[in-house]
């Protein structure tokens, strides 16, 4: 088995902002795994909130590259299972290996990788895609560009709810709104009635992670459910998520790859709490593995290559918010 790293800097279609970070170029790292006849492709996008780098994550991989490289192992659980110990502490790194070995390790089963899982894709989420902060003029301008039936708005200005009030006079789409740690539990509580109102689904991360005492306020009070995001980053954030949140929010860079994300889903579904993936402005690749989730989730944002202007790759494509699987075997990603 080879190691192949590829590296890529993303060009944003517009500037994306969210309440703690403002980008044009994301860098990326896509991680090939090939035995001379087959290759699977994973990914992971550098994160400055995370500290995450483009070169933390090669160095973390090239650490690993003896096991990947040079022992038996027959599945990508196998694999994960192996150079956990060594990627704990960069689960970005660990979640684009994990990508690369489940799109392998399904195509040497002749299965798309939902199949490889014993999943059916007869009944999916569509995905919602994302308004990011802006002017509200240039807001509605996204939304026209792209007509779509669910959008993801960002939040957390001191014009929240106008910005939602203006955006709502465009478009009969379903809305989401997303935070991202900027509220309080006063401002969600008092918010949540006017945004049902509205035609808001959810309301994602309203407070810091860190605010226990203020998400159980919010959790008993508010009209709208609550999605946790960076409340839940890994798999034992799951169950302490459970009272706080009506559903969580799943990355799969942060919890380190598909493989982790289905313990964390099926947790999830233990507890009697919505589940939701999402993406980190991933190409094609990272999008892609996303999609084989689909079956198992309530709810999916999975926009992130449509973020993009130069996709360095093609896998699953969307018409008007429902994913189009290829008809290649596992992710069906390939770089062009």
């Amino acid at each position: 088995m080879q190691l192949i790293f590829h590296t890529f800097d993303l060009h944003l279609k517009h500037t994306f902002t969210i309440a703690h970070d403002s980008r044009d170029v994301q860098p990326t790292l896509i991680v090939e795994l090939r035995d001379g006849q087959l290759g699977g492709l994973g990914e992971a996008t550098s994160n400055p909130y995370y500290g995450i780098t483009i070169e933390n994550m090669i160095h973390s991989l090239e650490g690993v590259r003896s096991i990947v490289e040079g022992q038996n192992y027959g599945s990508a659980e196998e694999l994960w299972t192996l150079v956990n110990p060594a990627l704990q502490d960069n689960s970005f790194a660990q979640c684009a290996l994990d990508e690369a070995a489940q799109d392998y390790f399904a195509k040497k089963k002749g299965q798309k990788l939902y199949q490889s899982w014993g999943l059916s894709a007869d009944h999916l989420p569509m995905t919602n895609f994302t308004i990011g902060i802006d002017t509200v003029e240039k807001m509605v301008s996204k939304m026209k560009e792209l007509p779509w039936p669910i959008y993801k708005i960002k939040l957390g200005t001191n014009e929240d709810l106008r910005i939602v009030q203006e955006l709502r006079k465009h478009t009969d789409a379903l809305f989401r709104v997303d935070a991202n740690c900027a509220w309080t539990a006063e401002q969600t509580i008092e918010l949540s009635p006017k945004l049902k109102e509205l035609g808001v689904e959810f309301i994602e991360q309203p407070l810091a992670a860190d605010d226990i005492e203020g998400m159980k306020k919010v959790f008993a009070a508010s009209q709208l459910p609550v999605i946790a995001d960076e409340s839940c980053i890994l798999e034992n954030d799951v169950s302490k998520c459970h009272g706080l949140f009506h559903g969580v929010n799943i990355k799969l860079t942060k919890c380190g790859g598909p493989t982790a994300a289905l313990r964390m889903i099926s947790e999830a579904k233990s507890l009697g709490m919505k589940t939701m993936v999402g993406c980190m402005t991933e190409t094609s690749v990272g999008i892609s593995a996303i999609a084989h989730l689909l079956p198992l989730l309530d709810y999916v944002d999975m926009d992130g290559s449509l973020l993009i202007s130069n996709d360095p790759a093609s896998g699953v494509t969307f018409d008007f918010g429902k994913v189009i699987f290829t008809d290649s075997n596992g992710t069906g990603a390939v770089l062009k």
